[in-house]
């Protein structure tokens, strides 16, 4: 395994983050709604999965009210 020292480290890194393409702000922005949609929808489905399954549960075990 070939050793580098630090500095030259420091420059490599350098030189592969100036070839990354940042997101714009709007970009960041529609993929952070994007995020909160997504979280709401995965809440409200498994909100009624288990409304179902506790009811699926109470009918079968006769348990409840």
């Amino acid at each position: 395994m070939a050793k580098t020292n630090p500095a030259q480290f420091i420059q490599e890194v350098r030189q592969e983050t100036k070839k990354v393409t940042w997101p714009s702000r709007k970009e960041s922005g529609i993929s952070t709604a994007m995020v909160f949609v997504m979280v709401i929808v995965s809440a409200i489905f498994f909100m009624i999965v288990d409304w179902a399954l506790q009811h699926g549960v109470k009918f079968v075990l006769g348990v409840g009210g």
